[in-house]
């Protein structure tokens, strides 16, 4: 099995393009398979499990023992990892049938994403320059609080992904033009487009701190110089959301939740959304108009004399 694993994981990063999260990921459901495969005495001498051994009772055994252990989407993911290799298995003639294919998955509730108004977005993105007025002085805080401003706008302004932001790199900013290209999932590129205020914040914060960098360093750095992180930036939006006294708990993800939910209530079509977003799949992208639809509930039943709540079902 490890060494299947193995070659399955090379799979993912060169054919695929797949994030290190991602196959980080896989590499953990999978040898957690593995060993309840051992733990139960599906093994060949010297410890190891064949795939062509395994078969559906197993897999649906593996399920039924993490049920009451793990979260529905955690079983769900683990299951579907199962799948994936062994789906891989199958077009390699590595094994005949994939045992998981059956095994149905458990129902997981769908959430609806944390999205903000347009007046929260606007304080969140606003903060650092209200902590930089208020704040400490010298060169260090103005650094951070433009950096701090940059980001953030740039998130809202363009709906990235957290990992696209802290992968820009200096080449990939034309701040006259309004646009950053970007590197998205399994290396897709796409351009991003950049709205004035973002596009002022970058200026600000590049004139004074990425002015002499190469094309190819990053363009938001932390300690050091080094390329920001991501944990970095997820401390970030939770600095400043707590600083601005808005109840929700956001995300950077929640910025791009928001950018999208904000078009689609202005009336962009999926479509575009959908190319804004770089989303490989329509179905991905329709999940904002349910929140949409969510917040036009919310506000007829704030705003009409006569909506009953207690019969409205959600």
């Amino acid at each position: 099995m490890k060494g299947h694993v193995e070659r399955f994981l090379r799979y993912l990063e060169v054919e695929k393009g797949s994030s290190a999260h991602t196959r980080l990921a896989y590499s953990r459901d999978l040898a957690q398979f593995a060993l309840f495969l051992r733990s139960t005495g599906r093994a060949l001498k010297g410890g190891d499990v064949a795939p062509e051994e395994v078969t559906e009772q197993d897999v649906t055994a593996y399920v039924s023992a993490l049920h009451g252990r793990c979260t529905k989407s955690s079983v769900a993911r683990k299951l579907s990892s199962i799948k994936s290799f062994f789906r891989y298995l199958v077009r390699k003639d590595i094994v005949d049938r994939n045992p998981a294919d059956l095994v149905p998955s458990p129902r997981v509730e769908r959430r609806l994403p944390t999205v903000l108004t347009v007046e929260e977005a606007a304080t969140l993105v606003e903060a650092p320059q209200r902590a930089g007025k208020s704040g400490r002085s010298g060169l260090d805080a103005v650094r951070t609080v433009l950096r701090d401003r940059a980001l953030l706008e740039l998130l809202y302004s363009s709906g990235m992904r957290i990992s696209e932001l802290v992968g820009l790199n200096v080449s990939d900013v034309d701040i006259d033009g309004g646009t950053v290209r970007v590197r998205g999932k399994r290396g897709k590129e796409r351009i991003c487009l950049v709205g004035s205020h973002a596009a002022a914040a970058l200026r600000d914060y590049m004139d004074l701190e990425r002015s002499g960098a190469g094309r190819d360093e990053p363009v938001f750095t932390g300690r050091a110089g080094a390329r920001i992180t991501q944990r970095t930036v997820q401390r970030i939006v939770k600095k400043y959301t707590r600083s601005s006294g808005i109840a929700k708990d956001p995300t950077p993800h929640s910025l791009r939740h928001s950018f999208a939910t904000h078009l689609l209530d202005r009336g962009v079509d999926l479509r575009t959304i959908q190319e804004l977003l770089g989303h490989s799949n329509l179905s991905t992208t329709q999940r904002y108009t349910s929140v949409s639809m969510e917040r036009l509930m919310d506000a007829y039943d704030r705003a009409h004399p006569r909506a009953d709540l207690a019969k409205r079902s959600r």
